[in-house]
């Protein structure tokens, strides 16, 4: 199982709080390493690159911080300079309210590098009962009203009758986290609009849409498990009535304790991910604040290494990545050498 630790810390790093520099770029200051916030999912990502380019090039190691991809996003575009992070690491893409604080915030130029995949994985102990759910069983476990109604369901039976009459009880990300985000938007959200009335409310009330579909109880049956995700690799390999949602890496890399929840009857596994066949697949990000790339001397090197790491047989395969396919690794290597910045139209 994986180190809990949460961050990697470069020994003798001390951070300049002087400006990397404005809208311009211009310096004023700066430090002798990079530094990432974000996503837990991509966070042992981002540290084993971050340890490979430490070794091959002899600069302090960058400092990765699991702070959920949300939190992050708040970390990245709260400014430009020394005292606010280089990077972005997200388990969803940038949202378009997030692209807007940026720019604000004099965060101009974003360069955004798609990764790799990854899944938003439903497991069990080895000892459990051997769930198979859908969107639309976990939409009405979890969601606060599903279909608009209180949720009064307490054992997985009441939800659909097939399943087995256990309490239900899920152990998931905090709002903070991307993987949140996406338990929302490609699970609870595809059992929602499997109601014609509640798809309707899109178009016509979209609060009341996304807060039908989108909201999850709070009484209970759901576990804020905060950003550490082999906390909930220890809950569900301990209690076989359980369920965890956490990446897919998390469960390839416990197979002796965990086995993974089929969803509408497709496993979770490295080549349903990799296709999107299954339904919790997502790209993996990373976001690259160009301004800081003059001032932060290793922040190219360190994004450069990312492009050697993601290789069908390379380091971040090794570690559990589902590899992106070959055409969307060459327009990230484009993006990342020229440091090409988003344009921010399409986002969402």
């Amino acid at each position: 199982m994986r180190s809990t630790k949460i961050m990697i810390f470069a020994a003798g790093s001390v951070l300049a709080l002087g400006a990397c520099g404005g809208s311009g770029g211009s310096s004023q200051g700066s430090r002798d390493f990079v530094r990432a916030v974000g996503s837990s999912t991509v966070y042992p990502f981002a540290t084993a690159v971050a340890e490979a380019y430490a070794k091959a090039s002899g600069v302090k190691s960058p400092v990765i911080e699991a702070t959920g991809t949300g939190a992050g996003m708040k970390l990245f575009c709260a400014g430009v300079g020394a005292q606010h992070p280089d990077i972005e690491n997200a388990s969803r893409r940038m949202k378009k309210s997030e692209f807007d604080e940026c720019q604000k915030n004099g965060v101009k130029d974003i360069v955004e590098i798609q990764v790799g995949i990854d899944g938003i994985a439903f497991a069990e102990s080895k000892q459990g009962p051997g769930f198979k759910l859908t969107p639309v069983d976990v939409y009405k476990a979890l969601a606060a009203k599903p279909f608009g109604k209180p949720n009064t369901a307490k054992t997985w039976k009441d939800v659909n009758p097939s399943l087995p009459a256990e309490p239900i009880l899920v152990y998931g990300p905090p709002s903070t986290s991307g993987t949140r985000d996406a338990l929302k938007e490609l699970i609870l959200e595809a059992g929602c609009k499997t109601d014609a009335a509640t798809a309707a409310l899109k178009d016509s009330d979209k609060d009341k849409y996304e807060a039908t579909c989108h909201n999850i109880r709070e009484d209970g049956p759901y576990v804020d498990a905060g950003e550490n995700d082999n906390l909930i690799v220890q809950k569900i390999s301990q209690n076989p009535k359980a369920i965890g949602v956490f990446g897919y890496s998390f469960l390839e890399e416990n197979p002796d304790s965990l086995k993974g929840i089929a969803m509408s009857g497709i496993e979770p596994t490295y080549a349903t991910i990799s296709d999107y066949s299954y339904p919790g697949a997502r790209p993996l990000y990373i976001y690259v604040k160009k301004q800081h790339a003059g001032p932060i001397k290793s922040l190219q090197g360190y994004v450069a290494e990312w492009t050697k790491s993601w290789a069908p047989d390379g380091l971040l395969q090794k570690k559990g990545m589902v590899i992106a396919p070959e055409d969307v690794r060459t327009r990230s290597a484009d993006v990342a050498s020229k440091m090409t910045p988003l344009n921010g139209a399409d986002l969402k």
